[in-house]
């Protein structure tokens, strides 16, 4: 009598708490084209009509919605690591802030004599009586350069730490903690004038961009335009990452990275890709994030920062994409209208909304809008 064959099967993963490709059905295809293409007139709109027009945007409502596409940007780079791969990051604001310093230099040369002290050097450095740029500030003067800046030192970065840290097995709470820690060090290093950015002020008054005037109404609408296709761009390469192969061997690594291991995977070289690409996407959301606010500060590299980008996933939905955006607009739009009302009770409604999503809006918004289409279709 033969035995009977072993076969070892994979062990399933555990469910998300709903597919992440529902959101994706023809019907949110359209959805999601009728909302860009809205979001895409609304710069025109403030180009095309007067201030007393019915359907003029105001020039403030256009800043705005660009500095919010760069959060959702950077919520979105956090999904990727946090929803689909169980990586909880405390420390993406440091990201975000090193693209925005990377294109802040190119900005600040373009400043060139027009500062209040009308020198080549920025008015930080002339104040602080130095005699040239130091060495990291070369070929800053090239915008493709900077540009490039923006994307290599967040990635360079993030990979480096992530391939000691993943190497280690450091995972968890613990990982979490030494990417606050990370981050917590670069703001006290970027605060000290020595440094060559800015100290506590950081830079700002920058006055053009390319040649053009960066205060311009065309200007403003280039760089929104520009931010809205760079944040589609970023949520359909997600969209390929995480209905990949690579994607599934990621949700893997999130639910169970000790059998997976024993299924004969390495973990480190998928985590490492997918922290390394989220810390590129964060990069290029502060450094479109940089000429739309016109200011750049080690105040982003804050620990509140980063807390704060991990709520707008949380209340948009992790593991979903579309959810970290919408959390981070309507996150950053309640901020708008609270901080104008009540300033210094700010920090508690932010901790309260997390304490409420988190107990009765486990899956976000995006879990509460699938819900009701779900008891819609059944009624």
């Amino acid at each position: 009598m033969k035995p009977a064959s072993l076969t070892l099967a994979a062990p399933a993963p555990a469910a998300l708490p709903f597919r992440p490709h529902a959101l994706f059905s023809p019907a949110a295809w359209m959805g999601l084209a009728a909302a860009t293409l809205i979001l895409a007139l609304l710069p025109a709109l403030n180009l095309w009509f007067a201030p007393d027009h019915p359907l003029h945007v105001s020039a403030y409502a256009v800043a705005l919605l660009g500095k919010f596409m760069c959060y959702a940007l950077a919520a979105l780079a956090l999904d990727l690591v946090w929803g689909y791969t169980g990586i909880l990051s405390l420390g993406h604001g440091l990201f975000f802030a090193l693209g925005g310093y990377a294109h802040g230099m190119y900005l600040m040369r373009a400043i060139g004599r027009d500062g209040a002290y009308q020198s080549e050097l920025p008015d930080f450095m002339v104040f602080l009586n130095w005699k040239d740029y130091p060495w990291y500030w070369a070929y800053t003067d090239h915008a493709w350069y900077a540009w490039l800046l923006a994307l290599l030192v967040p990635g360079v970065l993030a990979f480096l730490f992530g391939y000691f840290a993943f190497r280690s097995r450091i995972k968890g709470v613990y990982f979490s903690i030494i990417t606050q820690a990370l981050t917590y060090a670069a703001m006290l290093l970027f605060f000290r004038n020595e440094t060559g950015f800015g100290g506590n002020n950081g830079f700002t008054d920058f006055k053009r961009i390319l040649g053009y005037d960066i205060t311009s109404p065309d200007t403003r609408a280039a760089l929104y335009w520009i931010t809205l296709v760079a944040l589609a761009g970023c949520l359909l390469l997600a969209r390929v990452v995480t209905q990949s192969r690579l994607g599934r061997v990621l949700t893997a690594v999130r639910d169970g990275e000790a059998r997976l291991r024993f299924l004969g995977y390495e973990p480190l070289g998928f985590k490492l890709f997918v922290w390394t690409l989220s810390a590129v996407m964060c990069g290029l959301a502060g450094a479109l994030y940089v000429p739309q606010v016109g200011i750049i500060n080690p105040g982003e590299m804050s620990t509140e920062n980063s807390i704060e980008m991990v709520i707008w996933v949380a209340t948009g939905g992790r593991g979903t994409l579309i959810g970290p955006i919408v959390g981070a607009g309507a996150i950053n739009g309640l901020k708008t209208w609270f901080t104008s009302v009540f300033p210094e009770f700010w920090l508690y409604a932010l901790g309260l909304i997390f304490v409420l999503v988190t107990l009765f809006l486990p899956q976000g918004l995006a879990g509460l809008a699938r819900r009701l289409l779900q008891r819609s279709r059944s009624s």
